[in-house]
């Protein structure tokens, strides 16, 4: 055998592409529309990755009187701004969101169970 034959295992990344920063399937900016459960049946909806021209307390408080539930915005020192509904309002929040024209329907991830 000569040393062409053999071949010489090399480390293989899987997550290589997601981590590059030029990544093609990364560019696409989405809305990300979470559920998380808390004690018993209470939930939380989260509204992660809106635009930061976006008025993310007017935003809320159209959700809020839409929905007939409370909610706030929190501040993440990784993800930004994040606003946060009581209950399960995926469905309502992606439809809303459509309607008003804030994001296309393209570029909503809703995540959960």
């Amino acid at each position: 055998m000569s040393e062409l034959d053999i071949q010489v295992p090399i480390p293989f990344d899987p997550f290589a592409e997601a981590n590059a920063e030029d990544s093609g399937a990364g560019s696409k900016e989405y809305v990300h529309i979470r559920v998380q459960q808390r004690n018993g049946r209470k939930s939380l909806t989260t509204v992660q990755g809106l635009k930061k021209e976006f008025s993310y307390n007017k935003i809320l408080k159209d959700l809020k009187k839409e929905f007939c539930c409370n909610g706030t915005v929190v501040q993440d020192h990784e993800l930004g701004k994040v606003i946060q509904l009581q209950g399960d309002q995926r469905k309502n929040v992606s439809t809303f969101l459509v309607q008003a024209g804030i994001v296309k329907k393209e570029t909503i991830k809703i995540h959960g169970f």
